[in-house]
């Protein structure tokens, strides 16, 4: 996807609200939506297709397959040798895909109900299944997808790869791996998580005319470059290590204090004016000669502070005894918390600490993978994985607090049912220590005056961002580590703020 985004935040909709606009356009005059999505998807066929005329053309049962057989006329009085495939029952189609076909065959266009043997297409245009899916592929789609996926030609999705769900980015059974997706109306959240990026390719957006039907609030949208650079913390010059906050980080006991030095590091290259690291175990150093301007202390003596912007509860925290009353104490003061790692597997055990939890007033950020987002579930890591978006919903809203959802594309929720799905990232990110990282540069963000919603969509960001910066220096994705993608945000952060308008 495009590293050049607008600067307000794009609209992420799943089928229901598609099926919405669809029917709002409808009404309001613009019955030709098939035309148009076909007529586009063929102009970018045709940009794939700089050195082959041989086109192969998949249309299915639905009006995705009516999409296809509209680019497939268009291409065909371009000149191209365009082979259409359907698989689908022409009496069971919607009066505008038997339009469509109907139209491709008045043009002489024939029609194959199986692939043919011989091979050499220059490109695949999928049109087999769209937003509609929703259930597994079963015969003969599955053996097709499968064969098509075997072709090695380049292929063009239309709307979401087919057996993609478009709304979870769940395959169902199999999909097709596309290497260019053009999506139609509005972005769906299924080509940006879970396996959504590994099937779509470069997403390519064409909203048909349809501005005015997606200027109003949605639930979801994108969390892109545009969307989080605006809430960037300002640097006046009469400024001093006070202006930017103080964070706490508790964690560290015996064998883990990595993770809370790593945690911190991450927070004072994020931008923290202090950091304090509360470590929890027997023998804790008492500098940090990579970074000595933490400010390493036994954990009682951080309850001595009065200058606390936020704490950072659970990098290497453990699950001993003193662990947990470690955390009770911390939940119980009014302090914006970032809880992650063993403090959210500690409220997962603890029913307790999950109420504490669920009356807190001070502001709570959740950052847990799927194995901890399950155990605060009390579901699997599948579930949690077969609807991203609604279990990190689910979370935000039974704790009363901001849910991270890490993984591929992943998930910030809001307790009020707002949700964002992020755009950057790569798989140098599955890397020991970056989660850590993740939860200091969010504290920072907070300390230096963001809100907690605020401070996570663009600790989020940041982060995928940040190595997304380290793969195109050659820096990964195999041996990225933790520290790499803190230094790397850093710098990114400058030189966001330097290009920043003034405000």
């Amino acid at each position: 996807m495009s590293s050049l985004f607008p600067d307000v935040p794009r609209p992420l909709c799943r089928s229901g609200e598609l099926r919405q606009i669809e029917r709002r356009a409808f009404g309001a005059g613009h019955r030709d939506l098939m035309e148009r999505a076909g007529l586009a998807a063929a102009e970018i066929a045709r940009e794939m297709l700089a050195d082959t005329s041989k086109v192969l053309v998949l249309a299915g049962p639905g009006n995705n397959g009516g999409d296809a057989l509209v680019a497939a006329r268009h291409l065909r009085a371009w000149w191209y040798d365009v082979t259409v495939v359907f698989a689908g029952d022409p009496a069971r189609l919607s009066p505008e895909a038997a339009a469509a076909l109907a139209a491709w065959r008045g043009q002489g266009g024939e029609v194959l109900s199986g692939l043919p043997s011989h091979a050499g297409w220059g490109l695949v245009v999928d049109g087999l299944f769209g937003i509609g899916l929703e259930r597994d592929l079963a015969e003969p789609y599955r053996s097709l997808v499968e064969r098509v996926n075997s072709l090695g030609a380049p292929v063009l999705s239309l709307d979401v790869p087919s057996g993609l769900d478009g709304d979870t980015g769940k395959v169902r059974g199999m999909a097709i791996r596309a290497d260019r997706t053009v999506t139609f109306i509005a972005l769906k959240p299924g080509l940006l998580t879970l396996d959504g990026p590994d099937h779509c390719g470069e997403i390519l957006l064409r909203n048909l005319g349809l501005e005015e039907f997606l200027d109003t609030p949605f639930p979801g949208c994108l969390l892109d470059a545009g969307s989080v650079r605006r809430l960037l913390p300002q640097r006046p010059r009469n400024s001093h290590k006070g202006s930017y906050g103080s964070v706490a980080v508790v964690g560290g006991a015996d064998s883990m204090v990595g993770a809370a030095l790593l945690a911190g590091r991450a927070a004072l290259r994020s931008g923290a004016g202090r950091v304090y690291v509360g470590l929890l175990g027997e023998a804790p150093p008492a500098v940090d000669f990579v970074q000595p301007e933490l400010m390493l202390r036994r954990p009682e003596a951080l309850t001595e502070l009065d200058n606390l912007s936020c704490a950072v509860i659970g990098p290497g925290l453990g699950q001993t005894k003193q662990a947990l009353q470690w955390l009770e104490y911390w939940l119980a003061k009014p302090l914006p918390l970032v809880l992650d790692a063993d403090a959210l597997n500690l409220v997962a055990s603890h029913p307790a600490l999950m109420a504490m939890l669920k009356q807190r007033e001070g502001g709570s950020l959740l950052t847990p993978h799927p194995a901890e987002a399950a155990r605060l579930s009390h579901a699997s890591a599948a579930d949690i994985q077969g609807d991203r978006i609604q279990a990190a919903l689910d979370l935000a809203g039974r704790f009363h607090a901001v849910a991270v959802l890490k993984g591929n594309g992943t998930v910030v929720a809001l307790p009020d049912g707002q949700w964002f799905v992020n755009a950057s990232g790569n798989p140098g990110l599955a890397s020991a220590g970056t989660g850590d990282v993740l939860s200091g540069m969010a504290g920072a963000f907070i300390a230096q005056g963001l809100n907690v919603p605020q401070a996570a969509r663009l600790a989020v960001h940041l982060h995928g961002a940040a190595a997304d910066r380290l793969l195109r220096l050659g820096i990964g994705p195999i041996g990225m580590t933790a520290m790499e993608v803190a230094d790397a945000a850093r710098l990114l952060l400058n030189e966001w703020l330097a290009e920043a308008p003034p405000r």
